[in-house]
């Protein structure tokens, strides 16, 4: 049985707190965050801790918490022999190398606390500082999820920067969708059909091959109606996403 402790308890904290508490070969034995506040839902399920210096003996340590505080917080458990983890997208293995072992378990998915989540199906991308640890954490991740993958610093930095463009930027075009929507009196739920067809399209089709609209039929009558329908705040996000399409695909005629 593999031993974990939790430091976080945020969305990802959370969803991890419970996947690995399903796993029939894991078990978490403590969840640490600063704020005794932010404990309270996990203190009636397991041991929790306001000190760092309290944590218990396990094989790993999860560190679900912001980006800015994980070399700080990793320099503080350079004493324990289980490995480190981190859990970003955008900092390097490296932040951890106070540690005598570390590693990198990035669950490439977007957490909700009230959004139940299939593990099973959540890609997760693992390093480590050494082949050894590799394979500790490669099995840790093959108990909650099918896909593992061994994705490097640099490659996670870049992923990272494309799940941003397709999941935090696309979320934020369905923000303006809804707005617009909004304004002019219509259900935004009229659009959640054509949502699910988009991304049901790049299953089978490249997403510049599924690319339709009039940016790329250059059909500039319609983009013209759009601008002027438009307020201010968001045609410059119009105009530079329809310049963006054509550049990439050519303006056809």
């Amino acid at each position: 049985m593999v031993e974990v402790v939790i430091l976080g308890t945020g969305n990802v904290a959370f969803h991890i707190f419970q996947t690995f508490s399903e796993a029939k070969n894991i078990r978490v034995i403590q969840v640490y965050n600063h704020k005794k506040v932010s404990l309270k839902s996990f203190s009636k399920l397991i041991d929790t801790t306001t000190n760092i210096h309290n944590l218990k003996p396990a094989d790993f340590y999860l560190l679900a918490l912001k980006d800015d505080v994980i070399s700080e917080i990793a320099q503080q458990l350079n004493n324990h022999k289980g490995i480190i983890l981190h859990t970003s997208g955008a900092i390097g293995l490296n932040a951890l190398q106070s540690a005598t072992n570390f590693g990198v378990f990035y669950p490439l998915q977007s957490f909700s606390k009230n959004n139940t989540v299939d593990f099973t199906e959540i890609p997760i991308c693992i390093e480590a500082n050494s082949t050894e640890n590799l394979e500790k954490i490669k099995s840790l991740a093959l108990e909650i999820s099918t896909d593992v993958r061994e994705i490097d610093s640099e490659q996670r930095k870049a992923l990272h920067v494309a799940a941003v463009f397709v999941n935090n930027f696309s979320n934020h075009l369905y923000s303006i969708g809804a707005e617009i929507c909004d304004d002019h009196g219509i259900d935004f739920s009229i659009l959640k059909p054509l949502i699910t067809e988009t991304a049901l399209k790049i299953k089978n089709l490249k997403p510049r091959e599924a690319q339709t609209g009039p940016a790329l039929r250059n059909d500039q009558k319609t983009i013209e109606t759009h601008l002027a329908l438009l307020p201010n705040k968001h045609k410059h996000i119009y105009n530079l996403i329809t310049q963006s399409i054509q550049d990439l695909h050519g303006k056809k005629l």
